[in-house]
């Protein structure tokens, strides 16, 4: 039995006795008190009721019917010894007795009624506990595997990207080791060596940037410059495809408070994307624009769009359409964004072909932010 179940079950043994002394006491003013003190008498008499119904509602109907009975075997004497005196006065004593016992009984009804309520309402509680607990820890064990399970198909991913230009490596450097290469033939295999690396160092930073994203150094900007100097970048891409970029700014845009050079680097990608998939002489159009309490930037293109398939993987680490392209591009893009509070989305154009990408981002700073990086 523990600590608080001992002073429950004291504390009710206390009041079962208080409740018994009273009735005592109310019984031996009873015998005391003289005959002819009548309104004395009365008061002593519909005293009883308090002990009754003070039962009934601490230990239910059993504890007033038990009162009632202790009373009745107290008073009985007195009760006798009225009747032959004064037989109405006694039949009302039994009469107001048994309407005292009935209202005790009653109350002692509803006061189990409501205990077995209230037991009930706590045994629920309790299963409500013990499965939001048991849920609690589904969840973050879940989120755990999930955890462990996206870091396994990353480390895979990773392997299989790196294993092709390891390929080209050692098979340029086992050329250059027998030593019967031609000067043509070294120039190919450094020139080989020096792209695959290149491909290495692109394809690891991009993924520790996937992996480990850099909090945003927030700073109050003007969106309009961050997509015009993301478009005097871009040109030098377009202009050799012949592509050309259209600028649709809003006026008056009001500050974004973000990381300008994270949010240069989303765009940047996402108009590099728009313009090595658009056909020579095509636009590539760049809208930028509020949207309730957020800043808008739409990148379209006139490419050839993508499938179905392609467009529900669009922000997989390593999914990509691309050649020569790591597949993380996009995915490093959706993180920014979300660590800014914000959202990234892709969709084939309704009407005509290629796409259009959305980057959405408060104006203010988020107070918390969501990102989709994996912790390695």
């Amino acid at each position: 039995m523990t600590a608080v179940a001992s002073i429950s079950t004291r504390a009710r043994k206390w009041q079962a006795a208080g409740i018994g002394l009273s009735i005592l006491l109310l019984a031996i003013l009873t015998w005391i008190t003289p005959a002819r003190a009548i309104e004395a008498h009365n008061v002593l008499h519909h005293l009883n009721f308090l002990p009754f119904m003070v039962s009934g509602m601490l230990f239910g109907w059993r504890g007033a019917l038990k009162a009632l009975l202790f009373s009745v075997m107290l008073l009985a004497p007195n009760i006798a010894k009225d009747w032959k005196v004064w037989p109405m006065d006694a039949q009302d004593q039994v009469v107001e007795l048994g309407v005292f016992g009935v209202a005790g009984v009653i109350a002692g009804l509803l006061s189990d009624r409501e205990r077995e309520q209230r037991r009930r309402l706590e045994i629920t509680q309790q299963e409500l506990q013990r499965v939001y607990t048991e849920l609690r820890q589904n969840i973050e064990h879940l989120k755990k595997t999930e955890r462990l399970s996206a870091a396994g198909h990353l480390a895979a991913s990773l392997a299989h990207e790196i294993r092709n230009p390891l390929a080209s490596i050692s098979g340029a450097a086992g050329i250059l080791k027998r030593g019967n290469a031609s000067a043509q033939n070294m120039e190919e295999c450094l020139d080989i060596m020096e792209k695959e690396s290149q491909r290495l160092n692109k394809l690891l930073t991009n993924f520790l940037d996937f992996a480990r994203p850099r909090l945003p150094r927030y700073q109050t900007v003007d969106p309009a410059s961050i997509v015009q100097s993301v478009a005097v970048l871009a040109r030098h891409t377009a202009a050799p495809n012949e592509v050309q970029l259209i600028l649709e700014l809003q006026p008056n845009l009001p500050p974004v408070e973000c990381d300008a050079e994270q949010l240069k680097q989303v765009l940047l990608n996402l108009v590099i994307n728009a313009v090595q998939a658009t056909p020579g002489q095509g636009c590539v159009w760049i809208r930028c624009f509020p949207r309730d309490s957020m800043l808008c930037i739409e990148v379209q293109d006139e490419g050839s769009g993508a499938t179905e398939e392609a467009q529900s993987k669009l922000f997989d680490p390593f999914f990509t359409t691309k050649e020569g392209g790591t597949g993380l591009g996009l995915a490093v893009a959706a993180n920014i964004a979300a660590q800014h509070g914000g959202s990234l989305t892709g969709a084939n154009n309704n009407h005509g072909s290629g796409m259009t990408f959305q980057l959405k981002v408060p104006f203010e700073r988020p107070t918390k932010t969501l990102g989709v990086g994996v912790a390695l």
